[in-house]
């Protein structure tokens, strides 16, 4: 290999990979769509080759994936692959790593978009790339925004497979009752500041009962709000027009963003419930907020736990101002397919037949309607059942038109750093800081940007770059 496994393995053992990752919670099975795609693959060799995959999702998700494999092992002869949960993405990664020495790894894995930058530097992937330039793949349809995530000094590296990104979604009852138009989702802070105002209740003791907004201290949504504003994470355009060697999240932008954040919860008009985003989620739930984030893989269960009760309204992320709109826009998250080095060819090549299986047009339609995850492609959009899945369900179109919009920059690629889920959570604690009032915004991001260049540089003179 290019670099020493073992200075790999002492990088990632230094840093860890500690956040427990945003695993998507379990939606229901929608009417429509029932039936998986077949699509006949080409089978590489006469023999029959058996793969591992290795993947994250649980509850309904993970039934999901469970009946696109069986539809893809009956679709042919030549492979049978067998897949297997692995717990959350930062258990999926930390069982590869583990198995690293030994070579008891899968054929193919599922890795969450900021394992990108560990998943290149640890040199055990095949680059999806080599797979597509070989056989002249045509991948065109897949969406732009979505490729340009994972492709990194002009090669996709991974493919694409459940794919969001992040929407407001809000009470349309409530907002009716407040005298909002239920048709018009905040666009700017401004916006949510006067709506969060006109949406919040108080009882006759004068304790709030009902608050207009509620966002956790995700770390997602911070890179988000960085994004649409055009400014970057790390320096040298995220490090993607060379090796982020910096972290510059505590510019104005993000400065800017933590004094509108505390703002909102210093008035009382939006309330903060901590890092765990099933708690705004069970808060907008049960009505005692009328305005949250999350991802659009949400979507479904939001729909489905407001049913009878309140109608759900979605909205693009709010932008400082509405000049944002033109600069820049949100950046994709979820995770894709890796293709592992360590096993034979005729593995690799056989989880290359499977990868296109799953990021085709059917597989992705299927997968849309089923799970809430966009399809990588626009193919996808299409097919008959997923258009009719859209019609019933406009909030998705939102979701969709969001991630049209987007420019394809460096600003809406992400960062890439191999440190991802450590920032993650030092940023979380900045903004813990920040709120507690022990820390100003600028000072509380200052602490956690040398905190994770830190990190940076150690991790780079680790991997020797």
């Amino acid at each position: 290999m290019k670099r020493s496994l073992i200075r790999i393995l002492t990088v990632i053992i230094l840093f860890g990979l500690f956040l427990q990752a945003c695993t998507p919670a379990a939606t229901k099975a929608p009417e429509s769509a029932t039936k998986a795609p077949e699509v006949a693959t080409k089978a590489p060799s006469s023999e029959v080759v058996n793969i591992a995959f290795w993947h994250a999702m649980s509850g309904h998700n993970g039934e999901v994936i469970e009946e696109l494999v069986k539809r893809f092992n009956d679709s042919q002869s030549a492979i049978v692959v067998t897949p297997t949960y692995q717990g959350s993405y930062d258990d999926s990664i930390n069982k590869l790593k583990a198995g690293l020495q030994s070579k008891d790894v899968p054929a193919i894995v599922q890795v969450y978009d900021i394992g990108t930058r560990l998943m290149i530097d640890l040199g055990v992937m095949t680059p999806m790339q080599s797979f597509i330039d070989k056989e002249k793949f045509d991948v065109s349809d897949i969406e732009p925004g979505v490729a340009n995530y994972y492709s990194v000094d002009g090669k996709l590296w991974s493919m694409p497979f459940n794919t969001s990104n992040p929407v407001l979604y809000y009470n349309k009852t409530l907002f009716k009752e407040a005298g909002l138009d239920p048709e018009k989702a905040p666009r700017t802070w401004a916006d949510v500041t006067e709506y969060s105002r006109a949406l919040v209740k108080k009882d006759a003791s004068g304790a709030t009962t009902q608050y207009g907004c509620s966002f956790a201290i995700y770390g997602w949504f911070v890179e988000q709000f960085l994004a649409v504003q055009g400014s970057y994470y790390v320096n040298n355009e995220n490090g993607r027009a060379a090796l982020a060697t910096e972290a510059t999240f505590n510019g104005q932008e993000g400065v800017d963003l933590l004094t509108w954040w505390k703002a909102l919860n210093d008035e009382g008009i939006c309330v903060n419930l901590g890092r765990a985003t099933s708690d705004t989620k069970k808060a907008f739930d049960s009505g005692v907020v009328a305005m949250t984030l999350d991802s659009t893989a949400g979507l479904r269960d939001r729909i489905d736990a407001a049913a009878g009760k309140f109608e759900v309204g979605v909205g693009f992320l709010p932008r400082s101002e509405e000049a944002d709109y033109e600069k820049s826009g949100t950046i994709i998250g979820g995770a894709s397919l890796w293709i592992t080095n360590l096993r034979p060819q005729a593995e690799q090549d056989a989880a290359w037949e499977f990868v296109k299986f799953m990021s085709s047009a059917e597989s992705q339609a299927y997968w849309h309607i089923q799970t809430g995850y966009y399809p990588i492609n626009s193919a996808g959009y299409n097919e008959p059942d997923d258009v009719a899945w859209r019609a019933k369900y406009p909030q998705f179109q939102v979701a969709i038109d969001q991630l049209h919009m987007a420019p394809i920059n460096n600003y809406t690629a992400g960062g890439l750093i191999g440190v991802f889920p450590e920032a993650r959570q030092t940023v979380e604690t900045a903004i813990e800081e920040c709120f507690a009032g022990t820390s100003s915004p600028k000072d509380a991001l200052d602490k956690g940007a040398k905190s994770v260049t830190q990190a940076i540089v150690d991790y780079n003179d680790n991997i020797g770059q």
